[in-house]
């Protein structure tokens, strides 16, 4: 790995493309039910999936329904819950068992009382995601972060979970072990990829993103940071989704899509 080039990833080069979606294929939005895929990151998703030995992935912490109504594309593989269940082209699903559901339910029951302090908080939207609970805060008034930020402290060190932090938003996995880095990891094994002799590329937006690309920048692979909030020395920065498409198109040999977005 450490003699790989750098440069170029074209044809004939076994390659993982794993991609965010919030924030990286798609712009950051006050609604979160309004998030679209890019039409260029679209466009650039598309051109990857065709070339050869080439295998694209959109990886997120949105459940796999919610995820695939935003990226209607056949030939992308799609990971929901950061990697607890997938999508594979031609259609067929992988989920968790009963004994991931079981302790997920346990965890949530513990969590319930501090959530609910949390959502009386002015500007506090509590998400439900199945597998992860968000923590929305960007209508909070800045004269009531001071009531917010003790909370998420306390959620933090709660047993048996995670909490990643992005733009005004904390993700807590309802499972600790589970993580973007777990998504990768886990669709490496479902496909037969080897990051030893295989190229990842990775790009994402928030703290759950940096544990991914820290691993695959560990495995010799490429990471970007779109938006720069998430700091890994090695990654690198773009500033957000049109620029991930030039950069991405750049790297892969893929002309950039014009379309209609913002440039």
């Amino acid at each position: 790995m450490e003699g790989r080039t750098v440069g170029s990833i074209g044809a004939g080069i076994r390659s993982l493309w794993v991609f965010d979606f919030d924030g990286t294929l798609s712009p950051i939005v006050a609604d979160r039910h309004a998030a679209r895929i890019h039409p260029m990151c679209r466009e650039l998703l598309k051109g990857l999936a065709r070339m050869p030995m080439h295998f694209v992935v959109v990886l997120s912490s949105r459940e796999i329904e919610d995820l695939a109504k935003r990226v209607p594309l056949p030939r992308v593989i799609l990971g929901g819950a950061s990697g607890l269940e997938w999508r594979l082209p031609g259609g067929h699903r992988i989920r968790p068992g009963d004994p991931a559901e079981a302790r997920r339910e346990k965890v949530r029951r513990t969590l319930d009382p501090l959530l609910a302090r949390l959502s009386h908080i002015p500007g506090v939207d509590v998400e439900d995601k199945g597998w992860s609970i968000a923590i929305h805060y960007r209508h909070v008034l800045p004269e009531v972060v001071p009531m917010l930020e003790p909370l998420l402290k306390e959620l933090e060190g709660a047993q048996d979970v995670r909490v990643y932090r992005g733009p005004s938003v904390a993700e807590v996995q309802l499972l600790r072990n589970v993580s973007k880095s777990f998504g990768v990891r886990t669709i490496c094994r479902i496909i037969g990829f080897d990051p030893s002799k295989d190229r990842i590329v990775y790009a994402g937006d928030d703290t759950n993103d940096a544990v991914a690309m820290r691993w695959v920048l560990r495995r010799g692979g490429i990471s970007f940071s779109v938006g720069g909030v998430a700091r890994v020395p090695g990654a690198r920065i773009v500033e957000n989704p049109v620029a991930l498409v030039r950069a991405v198109g750049a790297l892969a040999g893929v002309p950039p899509h014009q379309g209609k977005g913002k440039r």
